[in-house]
């Protein structure tokens, strides 16, 4: 039985990719802040699901994904799912600060750890849910974009790292537009995915070892437009 980690598990795309995966007989350790989300998760798949409660903010986040890949008795593929960020219309330090413990320090102390896992046991695979805002700076929320970039560039290092040195593990880089879920704040929103289609098309990518996927696959078109985009266009709208 195939073992999995989803960081970030008790609502939106994590609990829907921990249901894909329990259905397709994975054995799925669940994390999150919320203890009864992930009880109820449980519940729900008792012979499938292992939970483990605790903030990726904390100094103890390692020790709780040890203690979860004992239970699991291994793992094959680890999904940092976890994630902040808030759109403010002055630039708030706390919100910030949330927003880089989460999607930075969190994530790098995570996702470095488990490559250096699966580098270790010769085998694995990697997925982040960063975002379409990592592809530039933007003035709502300039910490969220700025610390899903950061993701998205570390990710495509791990994934030119992992081919030089021949590790036998797979990384996957997901950029969602909007999913209906509480991350897609804002008024002006446009195709907005419910979060099993996201799930799917998330699962669907990491089974195909993709290092890159856009989530809806429409969403390339938007990020090919914001790549080649002059600046003086989009320092307007941004």
């Amino acid at each position: 039985m195939k073992k999995i980690i989803i960081v970030g598990a008790t609502s939106g795309i994590g609990r829907e990719l921990a249901k894909l995966y329990a259905n397709a007989g994975w054995l799925v350790g669940a994390t999150g802040r919320r203890q009864d989300l992930l009880y109820t998760l449980q519940l729900e798949y008792p012979n499938q699901v292992i939970t483990e409660c605790f903030d990726v903010m904390s100094s103890d986040r390692i020790s709780h994904v040890e203690s979860l890949i004992e239970k699991l008795e291994g793992l094959d593929l680890l999904i940092y799912n976890s994630g902040f960020g808030d759109v403010s219309e002055k630039l708030d330090l706390e919100v910030d600060r949330i927003t880089v413990d989460t999607n930075v320090n969190g994530f790098l102390e995570i996702v470095n750890f488990a490559f250096n896992y699966f580098v270790q046991q010769g085998h694995g695979q990697l997925a982040t849910t960063s975002s379409l805002a990592s592809i530039r700076g933007n003035s709502f929320a300039p910490a969220y974009s700025a610390s899903k970039a950061f993701q998205s560039v570390y990710f495509e290092g791990l994934h030119m790292k992992a081919k030089k040195m021949n590790a036998g593990v797979y990384v996957t880089d997901i950029q969602p537009g909007f999913v209906d879920t509480k991350m897609a704040k804002g008024n002006a929103r446009f195709w907005v995915a419910p979060p099993e289609k996201a799930a799917q098309q998330i699962y669907n990518a990491i089974e195909k070892k993709k290092w890159r996927v856009y989530v809806t696959r429409r969403w390339r078109i938007v990020a090919k437009v914001m790549k080649w985009m002059p600046d003086f266009i989009y320092h307007r709208i941004g």
